[in-house]
């Protein structure tokens, strides 16, 4: 017997069959619609009100961005239906004392939510660009309602004036980068400042999303990575990268003084089908998963939790003005900025702390492909990547968006 495509490489599996190919077409034309359809509704009813009504404009984005959350759902539901298998740490860094307290299930026994604090910011290991696909479904199940629509990533300034897409993120105020830490430094810190300061007045969820390992596991970046092993003295990992500490320590420098209760959830993934050293965008790539209905049986998330501050070594932060937002350009000539301006011997800490959560992530990873369980956690939990709730499906398309926004104008008013 053959076996299952999504075992075989991209490369190696049978030219597609003519219902692969109607699927692809189905696809193309139901995401492209759905994002057309988020964009045109922001244009066409949240560009007003960004000068009527700012309060409504910020609910009507939060609207949009949770609707792109559910069509990405609704996309794995359609077109790639899997689950993602939760598991929680127990015995190493960031385990859980108990983690059947965090699976709130109904009276059926089936799972409905994650009780997860709300104000996270959210690492992983990156092997394939759909990573951030299913990082933001998983935030569809965190809380009672979830937390898809509080989203934040960082992007390449190059993507921000993309048609639609692009112009999509801006409004989800996005963070745009020009992937020069020189310059991008005090753009990342007064955009996470400013947003968590917003988080925490509003009192609002928000899940900022961010791989410190910088790109995809692949031939090109193995070497990379090894040689950065090789200046540092120390063993490469085997199946991630090494991490690259500077963004991660600016961002938890930026947030944890705005959102005093803010952690950090690592996830940890794994997918069946690549074998121990494969590189995963060989087996899994959008066109392949989506257009090919060659999907991940499984999803295997593996979740530790901090308390950013008193359990991440994000250095001294006393001197921080929490209610001030740090100039986006850079402080001034002869003054500092805390979030940012790091002494060495504090980032030192951090990034030996963050190399020694990889190298249990990799040993984790390690353990999947030899026992098919990702680390020592508790029992799994599988969550179906499905919509809960009947009006979601609207909502992915926005339609309800008019009448929100009338709703909230009417709100404001009163």
């Amino acid at each position: 017997m053959p076996p299952p495509k999504h075992m075989l490489p991209v490369a190696a599996r049978p030219p597609p069959s003519l219902w692969q190919r109607v699927r692809a077409v189905l696809f193309f034309f139901i995401f492209i619609l759905g994002c057309c359809m988020v964009n045109g509704a922001q244009f066409a009813f949240l560009l007003p009100l960004r000068i009527a009504c700012n309060r409504a404009y910020k609910d009507g984005v939060r609207y949009t961005k949770g609707g792109f959350g559910c069509l990405l759902v609704l996309m794995c539901q359609w077109f790639a239906p899997s689950a993602i298998r939760v598991t929680f740490e127990r015995e190493g860094m960031g385990g859980f004392d108990d983690p059947e307290t965090v699976v709130r299930r109904d009276a059926q026994g089936d799972v409905e939510y994650l009780d997860l604090p709300e104000r996270f910011v959210l690492i992983g290991n990156h092997q394939v660009y759909l990573d951030w696909w299913y990082m933001w479904c998983l935030t569809y199940f965190i809380g009672p309602r979830g937390v898809h629509k509080y989203v934040y990533i960082t992007l390449k300034k190059s993507l921000k004036w993309l048609p639609v897409v692009g112009w999509g993120m801006q409004f989800f105020s996005f963070i745009f980068l020009a992937r020069s830490w020189a310059s991008d430094r005090a753009q990342l810190a007064a955009s996470l400042s400013r947003l968590g300061m917003e988080a925490e007045e509003e009192d609002n969820p928000l899940a900022f999303i961010l791989y410190p390992e910088g790109t995809l596991v692949s031939p090109q970046t193995r070497p990379i990575s090894k040689k950065f092993a090789d200046k540092l003295g120390i063993s490469d990992l085997s199946h991630s990268l090494l991490p690259r500490s500077t963004g991660l320590l600016y961002s938890l420098r930026s947030l944890a003084p705005r959102i005093p209760s803010l952690k950090l959830l690592d996830v940890t993934i794994a997918y069946p089908g690549i074998p121990s050293m494969g590189y995963g965008q060989d087996y899994y790539t959008m066109r392949s998963v989506f257009l090919d209905g060659v999907f991940p049986p499984m999803i295997n998330m593996h979740i530790r939790m901090f308390d950013v501050a008193t359990e991440v070594p994000i250095g001294d932060l006393s001197s921080t003005k929490a209610h001030v937002v740090p100039p986006s350009n850079g402080p001034d000539e002869g003054k500092t900025t805390v979030e940012v301006d790091i002494p060495e011997k504090e980032k030192e800490v951090f990034d030996a702390w963050l190399r020694l959560l990889w190298t249990e992530k990799d040993n984790s990873i390690d353990a999947y492909h030899r026992s098919g369980t990702v680390g020592l956690g508790s029992p799994p939990v599988d969550l179906q990547l499905r919509l809960k709730r009947r009006r979601e499906y609207l909502d992915a398309f926005c339609f309800l968006l008019p009448a929100g926004v009338g709703y909230l104008l009417g709100k404001a008013r009163a």
